[in-house]
């Protein structure tokens, strides 16, 4: 089976993982996370979008609320998220900046109830990754490369298979990163065959 690795990467592929935490990326460490099982094959790459508030970027609120430190009091909507505890391994924001909350290695809480490729609970096999912007909107072209960059790197240390959105995993509950992720353009920047898409997105070969 086709693999997502680089093959200009490859000299490095031991190089820019410590412990499941990501050479490139700024690291936060969020107190949101768990072990996994330790049958737990990590196949699946999953995406969402966020913002906080929803439709304002460029703040560091996402950050905090992976951390636990957010205000709750800053803005009317985070009252409705009081108390939320919820993390995602990676998140990425509008210049293409990689942040890193959780180790590869270990359950970030970004799926809740999901189901896909015929597993329940995405959580415990799957690297999350949090794209800023707003569920169905579009995202700019540096989220695309670095998200490009970053699924290449993952590639080289988790034998992924499957990458898919919150929307595919918990159809009917969740719905980002939703229509204006561009899963073509993501497909065609990986060189990656149609299997490793949900069956709603259209290949190009």
């Amino acid at each position: 089976m086709k693999t997502i690795q680089n093959p200009e990467d490859q000299s490095d592929k031991n190089g820019i993982w410590h412990g499941g935490w990501y050479g490139a990326a700024h690291k936060v460490s969020s107190p949101n996370f768990g072990p996994r099982p330790e049958s737990a094959l990590v196949d699946l790459i999953v995406l969402h979008s966020i913002s906080l508030p929803p439709g304002v970027y460029g703040g560091d609120e996402v950050q905090q609320l992976f951390a636990n430190q957010l205000d709750w009091d800053r803005h009317p909507y985070f009252k409705s998220i009081e108390g939320l505890q919820v993390s995602a391994h990676f998140y990425i924001r509008r210049d293409g900046e990689i942040w890193q909350f959780v180790s590869c290695d270990d359950r970030a809480w970004h799926a809740g109830a999901s189901h896909y490729r015929g597993r329940s609970n995405c959580n415990d096999d799957s690297i999350g990754i949090e794209l800023e912007g707003l569920e169905g909107d579009t995202f700019e072209l540096a989220q695309y490369d670095s998200l490009r960059n970053l699924c290449l790197a993952i590639g080289t240390n988790y034998p992924i298979a499957h990458i898919a959105g919150h929307e595919h995993i918990a159809p009917g509950r969740k719905f980002d990163p939703g229509a204006g992720l561009n899963w073509t353009f993501l497909q065609q920047s990986l060189n990656l065959p149609a299997q490793y898409f949900p069956d709603v997105v259209r290949p190009f070969f």
